[in-house]
């Protein structure tokens, strides 16, 4: 704003200059002198392509065709300022009391350059020093000395191209701008209007003390920017360095939309993370990229957050903020479309994990902290309760740390991570008490025929550009302790006395299991699982990036002690949507013949301690034992026979 001023006033120089003689002079002529004079004041050139015509009264007008104003020798060969065509009026009484108040001043098609240089210097700072007595023998005042107060401002069709040294020119166009100030020590109403890509935004502002303003002192501000599906508010204060403090409000039912109109996008918000937005708050903002805001009040879609946060604006944006929450709802947060394509993605139902590419790219553009509060969260993965947490991103790595979140009717603690460094991959190290296990496998996996209470530590890695591939690359290890529960799908009671495996539930005292992941695949080798009068063993493969599963599960029906009847092992296999389960008779078979020789040398072992008189204890060596009872049983036969018994 100030640039545009200082044009003006060169262009003002001009008119002013010329005053004296446009009672007898005609428009070339007084074009003419105007060009020497800002000549004499700014050492460039001002070019009137076309004619220019004179009114006198009441208003002193000044009518051109193309205008061009020169440019610094080391700022390019391109004018600093040129319009299709320039309209000044200066009120001609007030003229005459010694006041110059334009009443306005419009430029059609203007375009701006500006430019600095390696030193800092722009190419709006003047060398040459205004004369105290221009050349032509008409005496000028100086431009302080008179009091000028401008009326209006129109600028049609405008463009603005700011090159600063060693970087690339930012260009604006197609602005129109409105300027009314009635008063030099009142206030002032602006509307500017701009199109970066096309579509409209609006900025009206009403700026008190405007005078003030321009000399670079802080003034009252009201402002609202009209943009696409868009509307944000600000009443405060600010100087024109763009230093500001006050409350803003912002009201988006797009801000897709609205952010693609200020030429940030395209930029995909999903939905929960500010689709639409209302954002109201105390914010401070200083020159150097600095915001602050207090008081502040989110609402994302229908999320609703408060909480504080202060960002650091740069290429790569650092922030720290606190926030709090109720009920927050991010199930959207990895989209449930494929792509946009219209094609639902899969889930964890049994046809497949999601092949949509994961856009990880947003982790590269901000460094900061984020601590946070909230009753529960719903993701597309995972249901939490009261949540403590903290989200710290740093050089395209984020890191959810769990401090304390209720999960599944338990409590979950540990991180989580996502790196987009070199690839993109996901990790974690967690440990849940006392958790659901029926909703959280079902949430996580998929699978829902266990359920009880449990207490489970896992640790984990997933590399991959989509949901699939990131299953498929899992490994890890973890384990899982079950003080009692249940098993859908199949009544072991049942099965062991009749051997029917179709439907049921069986009802467990325990269950234990530790396992391995590689390759998207758990391996399990000693699972225990203890009922009244059952014992069973497990082993096997949990496919998690193929959803499918090939188990052995072989529970014992216990006898009297710690001696074990009959098993019937049963085999788990087939896709998770479509499980099989099946009595596995080659299996069963083994056992069998391993219990018949078993029993066939227990029963051998049973005979030999009677007739030998001997007894095999707890822990002791039975052939050992057999063996010495045998010897001393041939001793003694043979001593019989000698006659010396």
């Amino acid at each position: 704003m100030r640039w545009v001023f200082r044009i003006i006033a060169i262009v003002l120089i001009a008119v002013l200059i010329a005053v004296g003689a446009l009672f007898f002079l005609p428009g070339e002529k007084i074009a003419k002198i105007a060009a020497d004079q800002v000549k004499a004041h700014t050492g460039r050139e001002l070019v009137f392509d076309g004619g220019v015509s004179v009114t006198l009264w009441p208003v002193l007008g000044v009518e051109t065709g193309p205008v061009t104003f020169g440019n610094a020798d080391w700022a390019g060969s391109e004018p600093m300022l040129s319009a299709q065509s320039l309209a000044i009026g200066i009120s001609a009484p007030d003229l005459l009391r010694g006041d110059i108040r334009v009443k306005r001043i419009v430029a059609d098609t203007p375009k701006l350059r500006l430019a600095t240089r390696e030193d800092g210097q722009g190419n709006w700072e003047f060398e040459t020093t205004p004369s105290e007595q221009p050349s032509n023998g008409v005496t000028a005042n100086k431009p302080t000395s008179v009091p000028l107060t401008l009326e209006r401002l129109t600028l049609n069709n405008a463009g603005l191209v700011y090159a600063a040294a060693g970087t690339e020119p930012v260009t604006v166009e197609n602005l129109d701008l409105s300027l009314v100030w009635p008063e030099a020590s009142g206030p002032a109403d602006i509307v500017l209007t701009a199109r970066p890509i096309g579509e409209e935004i609006t900025i009206a502002a009403n700026i008190g003390g405007f005078e003030g303003f321009l000399g670079g002192e802080v003034a009252p501000i009201s402002a609202r920017i009209t943009a696409p599906a868009s509307e944000i508010d600000f009443l405060g204060r600010a100087n024109l360095a763009g230093d500001a403090s006050g409350h803003i409000a912002l009201n988006s039912s797009n801000t897709i939309r609205m952010l693609a109109a200020f030429g940030l996008g395209p930029i995909e918000i999903p939905s929960g993370l500010g689709h639409a937005a209302k954002i109201d708050g105390d914010v401070t903002y200083t020159s150097d990229g600095r915001l602050s805001a207090r008081d502040l009040t989110l609402k994302l879609d229908e999320n609703h957050l408060t909480g504080a946060v202060d960002i650091t604006l740069a290429e790569t944006s650092q922030f720290t903020a606190q926030f709090s929450a109720g009920a927050l709802d991010f199930s959207g947060l990895t989209g449930t479309k494929d792509g946009g394509s219209g094609q639902e993605s899969t889930a964890a139902s049994g046809t497949g994990w999601s092949k949509v590419p994961i856009d990880a790219s947003g982790l590269g553009a901000v460094n900061g902290t984020i601590s946070f509060t909230a009753q529960s969260i719903k993701t597309d993965v995972a249901q939490l309760g009261q949540t403590q947490a903290s989200l710290q991103i740093e050089r395209s790595r984020a890191v959810l740390g769990l401090t304390k979140v209720s999960a599944y009717g338990g409590t979950l603690t540990g991180q989580l991570v996502a790196n987009n460094r070199s690839g993109f991959s996901v990790g974690g190290e967690l440990l849940a008490t006392n958790i659901g296990i029926k909703a959280a496998l079902g949430e996580l996996a998929g699978f829902e025929r266990l359920e009880g209470k449990a207490d489970t530590q896992i640790k984990f890695l997933g590399v991959g550009e989509s949901m699939d591939a990131i299953m498929r690359s899992l490994s890890g290890q973890g384990a899982l302790k079950m003080d009692g529960g249940v098993i859908s799908g199949f009544d072991l009671d049942r099965l062991m006395r009749s051997g029917d495996s179709t439907g049921g539930t069986t009802v467990f005292d325990s269950l234990t299991a530790t396992y391995t992941i590689a390759g998207g695949n758990l391996v399990n080798e000693d699972l225990l699982l203890l009922l009244p009068k059952i014992q069973a063993d497990g082993a096997g493969r949990v496919g998690l990036g193929d959803q499918d599963i090939d188990y052995l599960f072989t529970p014992v029906v216990l006898r009297s002690g710690d001696r074990q009847g009959l098993s019937v092992p049963v085999r788990f296999r087939g896709p998770w949507a479509d499980l099989k389960i099946r009595p596995d008779l080659s299996a069963a078979v083994k056992g069998e013949v391993g219990n018949l020789e078993q029993d066939a040398r227990d029963a051998a072992q049973r005979k030999l301690e009677k007739e030998l008189g001997v007894t095999v204890g707890e822990g002791e060596d039975a052939e050992k034992v057999l063996i010495e009872g045998l010897e001393d049983k041939a001793r003694k036969e043979l001593l019989r026979l000698l006659g010396q018994d």
